[in-house]
């Protein structure tokens, strides 16, 4: 998209993102998303992104995100464990390895920096 745009989030049309059979710990967590708008460079990214419940890993990019429903627990191997739910802003570091909780569907708008 290269206009100015608004999207309703909630209701947003979500295309599956199937995730690696090694980043799943339990459950049988189901990914959909939706890439928005992306740089030319394809170094920025804004998008919607769903993950049903269970447990993942996954190593972060430059992320900032807020959540627009559900919840999760997000622990950074070394660091803090968030917990988040709608209406809270998060920010990953490139690089964190990370294991998701996902207690209940979560959504949420997110900016990826590469």
């Amino acid at each position: 998209m290269t206009h100015s745009f608004a999207l309703h989030i909630p209701d947003a049309e979500l295309e599956p993102e199937p995730l690696d059979p090694e980043q799943i710990v339990s459950g049988n967590p189901e990914v959909t998303g939706k890439v928005v708008w992306e740089s030319a460079d394809g170094r920025q990214i804004r998008g919607v992104w769903q993950i049903t419940p269970g447990v993942v890993t996954d190593t972060e990019a430059d992320e900032l995100f807020v959540v627009i429903s559900g919840s999760a627990t997000i622990e950074v191997e070394g660091g803090a464990t968030l917990r988040v739910g709608p209406g809270d802003l998060a920010v990953l570091r490139a690089g964190d390895r990370t294991t998701w909780t996902v207690h209940e569907t979560l959504r949420k708008a997110y900016a990826i920096n590469l």
